[in-house]
């Protein structure tokens, strides 16, 4: 019975600090659009000074649009700026701008 309530604490504690990374707008390039079934997926830039991480590009997320109407505007290759909130594991897009 501990071990439980310690994995469930484990488990809340790890969302409670994953959660904010939807919270602040991103920004990124857009590889792909599924109009059809509103999903969108986005390769996530690098924050911070240019060349100052050894990584190359950041990771590559497909959300859900909140609106599918917020897809219309952008194509593959647009940068954009996005915010996102987790939903059971599925990414959600709440806003979606063109920069």
């Amino acid at each position: 019975m501990g071990t439980t309530k310690f994995i469930f604490a484990c488990a809340a504690a790890i969302s409670t600090l994953a959660s904010p990374a939807f919270a602040d707008d991103m920004t990124g390039m857009v590889t792909r659009i599924d109009r059809l079934n509103s999903t969108i997926s986005i390769q996530q830039t690098q924050k911070g000074t240019v060349g100052g991480s050894a990584g190359g590009a950041g990771t590559l997320q497909e959300y859900k649009a909140k609106d599918a109407a917020m897809l219309d505007a952008v194509h593959a290759g647009d940068r954009v700026t996005y915010s996102a909130t987790d939903n059971n594991g599925t990414g959600t897009l709440t806003k979606l701008q063109k920069q």
